[in-house]
């Protein structure tokens, strides 16, 4: 079984996702290998095998370093693997490619985040060139299933909805208002994002400013847009109650201090920090957009808003934060939704996939 992704070690969910469900798959059933196509800290190789679990890492600096997929040509060849389960965009490419041209017997594709919006290039690409090469593509809400079917022109029968996984953060965390200067009784929101344009932090940040004073906002993440949303808040006179955290290994540790846990992306497959607020009982307030009003239910498990509109973010804040009861009562109900998401058992469901589309394969 191989895992092909392009980088295992960086700090996205899908990334994070794929490295827990090679560490978690069944060893008694799957014998799992990763290979990361692009650069990738050496210390991810040294996590990886302390689980068991293998891993090549190509270094390609750049897309047109093709001299560097050599070894995971051999690596393929060598191994002979059932199952080749490429995750993301280019590594779903490479998957579909080099899986058919070496033999591997189950080929699938998995796309965490359709977000082909205007992108025609990708969007001929994942319809004519990858779904007619795999076994299956995967996505992982019914949300980017259908836009598949429709923009795409995919085969329904060629797409399988598995949804992601919560991942426990791996780092220990001490008292996050103590370590930013947070008075104990003061209400506390947490985002923990990539700082990146489609996450819409900054509307966030204006929503942010619209709550009463006292209201604390953290943002654990790093990206392009670091600069531009310390700016905003300086702007909103908010810089002060506004913490950029940079990269946290932490976030459980910092969920468990928290008041309300925000997504306000204009697009998502399904969040795993939204996953991460329910697992911690946080209640979630989130744009209702991809599969998060498949994973909670507005109203009962979650509050639910437009994307894009800061008034009604910040409303739906101030009802969470200002009525506990109702706090209390969302993030039970999302507790309860999540156990049946923890990796130990979507890993399960996965190596079930793995079994039954390799024994497909085999009677064929």
């Amino acid at each position: 079984m191989l895992y092909l992704i392009d980088d295992a070690g960086a700090h996205g969910g899908a990334e994070r996702f794929v490295k827990a469900l090679a560490e978690h798959v069944p060893r008694e059933r799957v014998a799992a290998s990763v290979c990361s196509t692009r650069k990738v800290d050496p210390s991810v190789a040294l996590e990886l095998e302390a689980t068991g679990v293998s891993h090549l890492g190509l270094n390609r600096g750049a897309a047109w370093q093709l001299h560097r997929l050599a070894p995971l040509v051999a690596l393929i060849r060598r191994e002979h693997f059932d199952v080749l389960h490429a995750h993301k965009f280019g590594s779903n490419v490479w998957g579909a490619l080099l899986g058919r041209a070496t033999g591997v017997p189950v080929v699938l594709a998995h796309e965490h985040n359709w977000s082909y919006v205007g992108g025609r290039g990708r969007r001929l690409i994942d319809g004519r060139l990858i779904a007619p090469l795999v076994t299956r593509f995967l996505t992982v809400s019914e949300a980017s299933r259908a836009r598949m079917v429709a923009l795409e022109r995919i085969a329904p029968e060629k797409l399988l909805v598995l949804p992601t996984a919560y991942v426990p953060s791996r780092g220990t965390s001490g008292d996050i208002r103590a370590e930013l200067g947070i008075d104990p009784h003061a209400k506390l929101i947490v985002v923990a994002s990539g700082l990146r344009p489609e996450k819409a932090l900054e509307v966030l940040i204006e929503a942010h400013a619209r709550l009463p004073p006292g209201a604390h906002l953290a943002i654990a993440g790093e990206g392009p847009c670091r600069e531009r949303l310390e700016r905003l808040s300086e702007a909103l006179g908010t810089r002060t109650s506004v913490h950029l955290l940079g990269w946290r290994e932490d976030v459980d540790g910092i969920l468990a201090r928290a008041d309300a846990g925000v997504v306000c992306s204009d697009w998502e497959g399904m969040s795993l920090f939204a996953l991460e607020c329910m697992a911690a009982s946080v209640p979630l307030v989130a744009s209702a957009v991809g599969g998060t009003p498949e994973l909670v239910r507005d109203g009962e498990s979650a509050l639910l808003i437009a994307p894009r509109d800061p008034r009604a973010l910040a409303d739906a804040l101030a009802r969470v934060l200002e009525d506990r009861e109702l706090a209390g009562r969302l993030a039970d109900a999302a507790r309860v939704l999540v156990e049946d998401l923890r990796i130990e058992r979507v890993a399960v469901r996965f190596a079930d996939l793995y079994e039954r589309l390799a024994s497909d394969a085999t009677r064929r």
